[in-house]
C-alpha cells in the first residue's frame, strides 16, 4: 500500500484520534485521522508492506496485470469529456480518504471534490452500485428475471392518453424528497400516492429509487407494482451501470431513466439495447441543445425527456425539441 503523503507537520495540517473499531472496549489503541491540504510539491512515498511469501518480482508482475479501478474511471471521464459531458463518472484523483496503518488521511482537492450536485450523486452511486453488485451478482438477477411478470407498454400508455384526451400523456412522480427542497412530504405513502395519481388520470408513474438524495427506494417501486397499480412504472434512478437496469426489471419497472449528462453515447446505445432485450422502455433525459443533438443521433431511442433545470446551477433552461415523442419534465 502506498501513499504520497508527508508525515511532517505543516500549517493547515490537523491530527485527530478516535478509538479503533477493531479494538475491544477500554483499549488504548486509537486511530488517527489527519486532514492535509493539497500541495503542488512532491511528497516522499510511504510504503506499508505486510510480511508474506510473495517475492518483489512476483508482486511487480501481479501489479502490472491489474487494471486499476481509478484508471478505468479516468478513461470514462476522458471519453465523456470528448462528447461534451461535464459530469465526471469518478473522482479523477481517487477518493479523498487514504489509510496508512492506524492513520487516516483526507486529501481534499479539485480532483476529488464534486463540482455540482449531479456529480456528487453519480460518485456516490458508483460506490453504492459496486456494493450492491457484490451482494446480488448479475447472474442471480438474470435468474429472477425469468420468473418476473411481463412489462407494460410505457410508450404505448403515453400515446393512448394523448389519443384519448388530445393532451400530452402525464407521467406523475412519486417522490419523497429532493436535494434542492429537502423533504417534500413527511407522511409519505408511495402506494397511496400512486393510486391517487392513477385515479386522477396519469398515464404513467415515475418512482424515485435513489435513497441518499431523494429518500426513495427500489422497495417503493416493487410495492407499487405489487399493489396492482396499472400505470406503467418508470424507475427514476441515476443509472451508471447496466446492472441497475436488470435490478429495476425484477423490482417491477416498465421503463428506465438514462441521463445524457452522465452517460457517453456508447453507454446510452448499450443500455438502450439492454432495455429492449428486457422489454423495458428507455427514457433518455437531456438538459440542453447539445445533449438533444447527441441523443437524436443515437439509433433506437423512442422517448426523450427534457429536464428544464440545469443540474449544475439549478437555473431554468428553455430548449427546443424535434420530431420525437418528448416528455417535458421539471426537477425540483
Amino acid at each position: 500500500m502506498e501513499g504520497l503523503i508527508s508525515l511532517k507537520s505543516s500549517p493547515g495540517t490537523s491530527l485527530r484520534s478516535f478509538p479503533s473499531f477493531n479494538q475491544p472496549p477500554n483499549s488504548f489503541a486509537r486511530r488517527f485521522s489527519m486532514d492535509l491540504p493539497l500541495r503542488r510539491s512532491s511528497f516522499p512515498a510511504i510504503r506499508a508492506q505486510q510480511p508474506g511469501t510473495i517475492s518483489p518480482k512476483e508482486e511487480e508482475e501481479e501489479d502490472a496485470l491489474k487494471v486499476k479501478e481509478w484508471e478505468v474511471g479516468m478513461f470514462q471521464n476522458e471519453v465523456a469529456a470528448s462528447q461534451g459531458i461535464r459530469i465526471r463518472r469518478r473522482p479523477p484523483t481517487g477518493p479523498p480518504l487514504h489509510y496508512v496503518g492506524p492513520f487516516e488521511f483526507r486529501l481534499q482537492n479539485d480532483g476529488n471534490t464534486p463540482r455540482n450536485i449531479l456529480e456528487e450523486i453519480v460518485w456516490h452511486k458508483d460506490t453504492e452500485v459496486s456494493q450492491m453488485k457484490e451482494r446480488k451478482p448479475l447472474a442471480t438477477l438474470k435468474k429472477f428475471i425469468e420468473n418476473a411478470p411481463p412489462t407494460r407498454d410505457f410508450v404505448g400508455a403515453l400515446k393512448a392518453a394523448h389519443s384519448r384526451t388530445g393532451l400530452p400523456g402525464l407521467i406523475a412522480e412519486v417522490k419523497k424528497a429532493s436535494p434542492s427542497r429537502g423533504i417534500l412530504r413527511e407522511d409519505f405513502h408511495p402506494v397511496e400516492i400512486a393510486r391517487a395519481y392513477e385515479k386522477g388520470g396519469a398515464a404513467c408513474l415515475s418512482v424515485l429509487t435513489d435513497e441518499k438524495f431523494f429518500k426513495g427506494s427500489f422497495e417503493n417501486l416493487e410495492a407499487i407494482r405489487n399493489a396492482g397499480v396499472q400505470c406503467p412504472l418508470l424507475c427514476k434512478e441515476f443509472v451508471i451501470d447496466a446492472w441497475q437496469i436488470y435490478y429495476a426489471r425484477i423490482k417491477g419497472a416498465d421503463a428506465i431513466l438514462l441521463i445524457a449528462a452522465v452517460l457517453p453515447d456508447l453507454d446510452i446505445r448499450y443500455m438502450v439495447k439492454i432495455c429492449k432485450m428486457l422489454g423495458l422502455a428507455a427514457l433518455v433525459e437531456v438538459h440542453d441543445e447539445r445533449e438533444m443533438d447527441r441523443v437524436l443521433g443515437i439509433e433506437g431511442i423512442e422517448l426523450i425527456g427534457i429536464n428544464n433545470r440545469n443540474l449544475g446551477s439549478w437555473r431554468i433552461w428553455a430548449i427546443y425539441s424535434r420530431s420525437c415523442w418528448v416528455c417535458a419534465r421539471s426537477w425540483c
